[in-house]
This record gives C-alpha cells, structure tokens and sequence, in this order.
C-alpha cells in the first residue's frame, strides 16, 4: 500500500532514499533546512556497492562523469620511504574502481535523479527540531519555528551527524582533518590513485583527483591534512605558511596543489565521532546515514553506508508491511555496519593518533601481512564495500 513518507534531510542519503520510495509509488515529501537543498564538505569516495545504489536511480552515469576513477589507494611513510598503504580495487582495465568526486557533484546528480519523479516534493527552509509521538499510525516532524508537517506514515531520520531526531550518543574522535578543494596541477603523481603521506600516525597529508564541479570542466583535487580535532585555531594561529613548510618537508611532491591555498579559509574543519545506533528505528521512524552510524572516513564508506541503508530501507519496504519492515531493515544492515564500524575502530588509530606504537605494528607487520594473498584479497573487498553482502536477507546489489 502505497505510504506518505516524511524524510528529513536532503543529503546524499535522504535523496537516494526518496528516489528509491518513490519509483515503489510511495508520497515523499523531503524537508531541509537550507533556502534550496546543498551539499556540505569536499572529495569522497564512492566505493563500487555505492555505484550500484547510484545506477539503481539513475544517478550513476552522471556521477561517473563528473568524478574520477580511482583504481589504487597508496601511502608511504615519510621517515623511512616505504609504503605502509596499498590497495587495489582491481587490477584489471575496465573492473571496478572507486569513484572519486566532489560532494557538489555527487549531490547534483542524485538532486536531478530525484526531481525527475513527481511523487517527490522538497520543502526549503524547513530547520527540524524533534517528531511528534507516533499518534494514531502517524508522525509529524516539528520544525524550528515551532509548526508541525502534515502527518506521515513514516519519518526517514537522514539529517546527518547533527540530528535532532536521533537518539545516537557518539565518542569524538582525538583527530580529525582539515579539506580544501583546488585544481589538479602539473605533478608526476597518477590521476588514479588516492596518495597520501605520513609521519607516524600524527602527520598525514594526501591528494585525492576528484573530477570536475557541477557546471565546469577544469579537473579538482581534493587535498587534507590530518589534525588533532581541538587544534584548527592553534593551526589558523600558526599561518599558512609555516603549514606549508612543513607539509612540503614532509612530502615534496604536495607543493603545486598548496601553491594554491592563499587563504585559511579554504580549509574546512572536519571532526569526526564513532558510535552506532543498536535499533535504527522506532514507531514509524526510521534512521539512516549519519543519523543511525558514524565513523572516521578512514575507509572511505560514509556516504556508501548512507546509501546502502537507503536500499535497504526500500528493499525492507517493498517486501515488507511497515510494521515488519523496519526490523527487516534493521536486520538486514546490522553485520555490514558492525564489520565496518569494527574494522574502522581499529584502523584509524595506525594513521590518525598519537601513539608511537601503533605505526610501528602497522609498518612492521600489518602492511607486509596485508600484501600477502588472501589477505591482500580481503582488503581490498573490505575497502569496496563488499566484504559481506550489505544488504542481508533481502537479496543483493
């Protein structure tokens, strides 16, 4: 029976999920709180479980041409010269890659995707503050100024890591990283791979070739360099050009893309939390993306896990009537996010902490065991997102 479907957020994941509802012939209606839906962020990666949630809504082919294809993820020590990161996706021209583009260009794309189906209605200027008690089989989101939406049969929690809606309670992370957004300049490094450099775990500094912006043609990079989450104001107080002498001390080769960087303010912040959400989902509310579970981006899997709870949910919801689908959704995402939540937890700490010990285990021994086979294998399945099938019981990508 076809649903009237509330879904706070128009993000990557809030617009995957309408598009996906509203081809099963449900009412969506979408509310945001900017004056016209936008993105927030830089370059990320879509793994290849990712791309298959884009095609399914007709957003991948536009995706794709914007962004870039990424086939390998290296990282080299800094102190000693020798790689301590390498990750293929596949080997093999033509196979699958990640696909590295700008958070703009990636929203564009599902943005269109979504306004081609007429059941779909965004609602701007929409600032959410809570969701009324489930009351007669309904919901309705309240907003900031104190209104209340006409009631749905479900609410789709995918107002990100800030909702207000979600009840999840996260750690912070000891580190985070700042992101600018520059063109690809003159450099011997490839236009395939995501490079990066380190010193320990608490310096590192990487280039990512994201493709093009919504409306140009000049190819991007997205450039980060790792920082302590409490220090951005100390690292503002510093200038940028003591940044720039030590990040060109550490890795040479960054120097035409800092070239660029004249301002601080081209550097975004970006702090980071781990936690998850161990029921996504309440009466008549269901919580996705950031909302449900957040991580650092080490693994690159944010806005692939935003995306496959969206397929999920709609999966749930195709063979399911609402009162069972929420736990099949549930279900159904619970060990993909488990693994990957897990395999987080214990990455991020070898390439963003202040522990000497932990990069030495990761040069020592992780790196070498990770380029023997089938270890080597089962990265690389980790890193595109289908180490197990993300989407359960209900069926596959």
């Amino acid at each position: 029976m076809p649903l009237n479907i509330a879904i706070a957020g128009a993000g990557i994941g809030g617009l995957a999920a309408a598009a996906l509802l509203a081809d099963q012939g449900h009412t969506i209606t979408i509310y945001d709180q900017f004056d016209a839906p936008r993105p927030v962020g830089s370059g990320l990666v879509i793994q290849p479980v990712g791309q298959a949630v884009l095609d399914q809504i007709g957003a991948g082919d536009t995706a794709r041409q914007k962004g870039n294809a990424i086939h390998r993820m290296l990282g080299h020590e800094a102190d000693h010269g020798r790689r301590v990161l390498d990750v293929w996706y596949d080997r093999k021209a033509g196979e699958s890659f990640g696909l590295a583009i700008h958070r703009a260009a990636l929203f564009d794309a599902i943005l269109q995707a979504a306004l081609t189906r007429p059941n779909i209605t965004i609602i701007p200027s929409a600032a959410i503050a809570d969701v009324t008690d489930p009351a007669k089989g309904t919901r309705s989101l309240i907003l900031a100024d104190g209104a209340r939406t006409d009631p749905a049969d479900l609410v789709i929690d995918a107002a990100g890591a800030s909702s207000p809606l979600s009840p999840l309670v996260s750690r912070p992370l000891t580190y985070g990283a700042i992101w600018g957004t520059v063109d690809w300049p003159d450099t011997a490094l490839p236009h395939d791979q995501l490079t990066q450099q380190y010193r320990r775990a608490d310096r590192m500094i990487g280039a990512l070739p994201i493709g093009t912006m919504p409306g140009e043609t000049v190819q991007k990079a997205a450039v980060f360099w790792s920082l302590p989450a409490d220090s951005h104001a100390a690292w503002q107080a510093r200038g940028l050009d003591r940044w720039k002498d030590e990040a060109r001390s550490l890795w040479p080769a960054i120097a035409p893309f800092l070239e660029q960087i004249t301002d601080p303010d081209q550097m975004t912040m970006a702090r980071y939390s781990h936690g998850t959400l161990r029921r996504p989902f309440g009466a008549h509310l269901a919580h996705i993306g950031d909302a449900a579970h957040r991580a650092s981006p080490q693994l690159g899997q944010g806005a692939n896990m935003a995306l496959l709870d969206a397929l999920a949910l709609a999966e749930a919801l195709r063979q399911h009537p609402l009162a069972t689908a929420l736990p099949a959704y549930m279900r159904a995402r619970r060990w993909h996010v488990a693994i990957y939540q897990a395999m987080s937890w214990a990455f991020t700490p070898q390439y963003q902490s202040d522990s000497r010990m932990l990069p030495m285990l990761r040069d020592r021994v992780l790196f070498p065991v990770s380029m023997i086979p089938p270890v080597s294998r089962l990265l690389t399945a980790l890193v595109r997102g289908s180490m197990i099938n993300p989407l359960g019981r209900l069926g596959s990508l």
